[in-house]
């Protein structure tokens, strides 16, 4: 019996040893090129901001030279800026110093936001803040508010900052840190994941034998700085090359998402990728007209990942955009984590992706079988680690074509999580294999995702994944907003009966059936906006998803709870926190527009009404600051 395991190419030999190391080089050899530009968000007299190499390095050496000065080096720091120049000036600023770049989003008046900011800078103790000019008065007054007066903040956006002429390069290991990711959250608290410049420069290099990226190449994208495909795949890879990084702001492309795709074109933009909602929002909201303005010939390696990757988006995209030049066999689905640097697997960029229609009943026992029911698509080959499938608890190998929890082993594998030795020996503990608790199979060398093992629902002994039944609910009616939903399950029947209990048992494997009295209970809460509901009639939508889950599954779908846009939480790559809308299921925490509950999942929650007609606004914003599928409403 094989096992399901591939091994990679050999990675390519006689890399610098350093990432600093790499730096240096290109800004040596490419002074006066362009290696950033920024493109603000549309408006009267806004132009793009240029980075050249020099100018990067100049900006660098000041910072370093302040981080020196104030003890930061080997040491954590924080950088909170705003989508533009000023963070790649930072990051490479910690470089030269020798210091540990963390990069977060900057802090809002949103609480969560606020709250995980907060706890990112105490975990990993960092001895300064760095940000930009407009934003310092703000954080040093909220440093005091969290009680860390202390920690020193510097403006990086300003032209005196430090002496750039008295940088001497730091005494830098292969071994040491780079930076810390912290993880986005989706089923659990997020952690700093510890990246070594051995692990960065690896990964780089499986990047670049991946996607074919040269000297002088375009990349451009729109993600966070602070999510790993942002920073590792726009960023960073442009500098490993020697190319050119085009940017632009989340924010920028939520609003008008035809952007994007002039910006590809404006820019002869080689390698842009995205989460799968954002190829969605595209389709749903470019307009013929703008459709015929785009040129999307140069775009070559279009990386899909992030989140479950949907063969109808790949299919309809190409359809849609081929007119203006895209390619059939851009897309590039892939799988990757923070824990691994960024990619462990990718599809060909020169050929189509590979979809696989599947039996669903066999899927749902862990067998990938061809048959009707479920459709994949493939995340390609392994890079520069070996995959393994194994069975979840015990870690045995498993055989092509049944689904197991994926492990990976390989020089992209970090070297665990900071500070957090429990947490670290439990997912990097295993002979040198990363435990990554996402389910898929291998079949003839391909990867296929199916879910997350925290978060697949079993019913009557059978494994549903809850982005396939979030996609039948959406499907059901217009203003049910796809990539806004969380399906989840809660057990019934305990002695209590108390909530409390409830997240415990969820905090939990739930590869587990029910046993005893206990019984599961799908439930699914879902954004739904309100100007798009035909007659404001919130039955019939919630009454439509849940004939669409019965149809599709055979399960009773009996808890549907339709809030406002916004109220879904989602990780800073987009994801859906389905661990997360679960507690605050749970805890009553939730401000549902409609909703109704099966009698035992409402004994869970205490006594409620079967509708609440509360605020209708439909144009909250995401509640987390990320990346979000709602349509914000604003014309393209």
């Amino acid at each position: 019996m094989t096992t399901a395991s591939i091994t990679p190419r050999t990675p390519a030999q006689g890399t610098p040893r350093t990432f600093t190391d790499v730096v240096r080089e290109r800004t040596d050899a490419l002074a006066e090129r362009d290696a950033f530009v920024f493109l603000p968000d549309d408006g009267q007299g806004s132009v793009p901001e240029h980075l050249t190499y020099a100018g990067l390095d100049r900006r660098a050496r000041g910072i370093a030279s302040w981080l020196r000065e104030h003890g930061a080096v080997g040491r954590p720091v924080l950088l909170l800026h705003p989508p533009g120049t000023a963070f790649v000036a930072a990051f490479v600023g910690c470089l030269y110093a020798g210091s540990v770049a963390v990069p977060a989003p900057l802090p809002t008046d949103q609480g969560q936001q606020l709250a995980r900011v907060a706890g990112i800078l105490r975990d990993s103790g960092a001895s300064a803040v760095l940000s930009t000019g407009a934003y310092v008065p703000l954080l040093e007054a909220w440093l005091a508010s969290v009680a860390l007066p202390r920690v020193r903040c510097l403006a990086t956006d300003r032209e005196d900052i430090g002496d750039p002429t008295s940088w001497r390069a730091p005494e830098t290991s292969p071994d040491d840190l780079a930076f810390l990711q912290y993880t986005s959250g989706s089923t659990s608290e997020p952690k700093g994941v510890m990246v070594t410049h051995t692990n960065l420069l690896a990964n780089e290099a499986a990047i670049g034998r991946w996607a074919g990226t040269h000297e002088g190449m375009v990349v451009g994208g729109w993600l966070p700085h602070y999510h790993d495909l942002g920073l590792i795949g726009h960023l960073l890879h442009s500098l490993y090359v020697g190319g050119l990084s085009v940017q632009m702001s989340p924010l920028s492309f939520l609003k008008r998402p035809r952007r994007w795709l002039e910006m590809i074109g404006d820019y002869r933009v080689e390698g842009s990728g995205a989460p799968d909602f954002a190829y969605d929002l595209c389709l749903r909201r470019v307009t013929d007209a703008q459709l015929a303005r785009l040129d999307l010939s140069s775009w070559r390696c279009a990386p899909n990942g992030a989140e479950p990757v949907r063969a109808d988006t790949l299919r309809a995209f190409v359809e849609r955009f081929s007119p203006a030049g895209l390619r059939r066999e851009v897309f590039a689905p892939c799988y990757g984590l923070a824990e691994t640097t960024l990619l462990v697997t990718g599809a060909d960029p020169a050929t189509e992706p590979t979809i696989r229609t599947v039996d669903a009943a066999a899927l749902e026992q862990g067998v990938l079988a061809v048959g009707e029911g479920r459709t994949l698509a493939g995340s390609g080959s392994a890079r520069d680690c070996e995959v393994r499938i194994v069975a979840p608890g015990t870690g045995a190998p498993l055989a092509d074509g049944l689904v197991g929890e994926i492990w990976v082993r390989g020089p992209s594998v970090t070297a665990g999580y900071f500070g957090n030795e429990a947490a670290t020996a439990d997912c990097f503990g295993a002979d040198g294999w990363l435990r990554t608790g996402d389910l898929g199979v291998l079949d003839a060398g391909e990867l296929f995702v199916t879910g997350r093992l925290k978060e697949v629902i079993v019913l009557a002994g059978r494994n549903l994944y809850p982005h396939d039944i979030e996609r039948a609910a959406q499907s059901a009616d217009p203003s049910l907003t796809r990539g806004a939903g969380a399906a989840f399950s809660v057990r019934s029947g305990r002695a209590d009966g108390a909530a409390g209990a409830a997240r415990a048992a969820g905090a939990a494997t739930e590869a587990v059936a029910s046993v005893g009295s206990e019984r599961e209970h799908l439930v699914l809460v879902q954004e739904v906006r309100l100007a798009a509901v035909r007659g404001g009639d919130l039955r019939a939508v919630a009454t439509a998803a849940q004939s669409a889950i019965g149809r599709e599954f055979a399960v009773p779908a009996g808890n549907v709870v339709l809030v406002k846009p916004g109220t879904v939480r989602r990780t800073t790559s987009g994801k859906v926190r389905r661990t997360t809308m679960r507690d605050l299921f749970l805890d009553g925490s939730l401000t549902p527009l409609y909703e109704v509950l099966e009698p035992a999942v409402r004994d869970l929650l205490g006594d409620t009404p079967d509708t609440a007609a509360l605020d209708t606004s439909d144009t909250a914003p995401p509640s987390n600051g990320a990346p979000h599928a709602t349509d914000p409403g604003v014309s393209s």
